[in-house]
């Protein structure tokens, strides 16, 4: 794996090392070695499936309140996503600052969100699906998340948004917290 650092801090995107032959190719997709030496320490205490249909659909922006450890390693493993994470740590230097990339089957990315990182997607073809795995468990009622079209982020989302949970759209602004 080939593990890239971002513009905000533990945000990495990993790439596949393919080992290809006639049948096709074998990928290490996670090893808990690799991605403690590359400074993303990560054990595996969940796995989730996300699927969306129809193209333009939105799930997100989602991230568990300060003091919830919740890490997550995200790939699309069919279909394709424009996939946004905001640094919503007040600490950080790089609040409130996004980073967008396409996942896709083919290119088999993934990306990593530490802790106290919104994260959200849009799908790019009529089904998408997202495999995560997640280093901490679900806490529910400690949920947080901010509105896909906040004008303080600026997200671009690269299509028109025609489906969105009525949940998502319920997010305050950051201007309204």
């Amino acid at each position: 794996m080939i593990f890239t650092k971002t513009d905000i801090e533990g945000v990495v995107l990993v790439e596949l090392e393919r080992n290809e032959d006639a049948r096709g190719s074998f990928s290490r997709a996670f090893c808990e070695n690799e991605f403690g030496e590359s400074g993303f320490p990560f054990h595996v205490s969940q796995a989730n499936l996300s699927r969306s249909c129809g193209k333009g659909t939105i799930r997100g922006m989602h991230y568990q309140q300060a003091g919830v450890h919740e890490c997550k390693i995200v790939r699309c493993v069919r279909g394709a996503v424009w996939d946004v994470v905001v640094d919503m740590r007040p600490d950080s230097p790089t609040v409130l600052h996004h980073l967008s990339f396409e996942l896709n089957e083919v290119n088999g990315l993934a990306l990593c969100i530490p802790d106290g990182v919104a994260h959200g997607h849009q799908a790019l073809t009529d089904e998408a699906d997202l495999f995560y795995l997640m280093d901490g468990v679900y806490r529910p009622g400690r949920e947080a998340g901010l509105r896909y079209d906040d004008p303080t982020i600026g997200i671009r989302w690269p299509l028109r948004v025609n489906k969105i949970s009525p949940r998502d759209l319920e997010w305050p602004l950051i201007r309204e917290n």
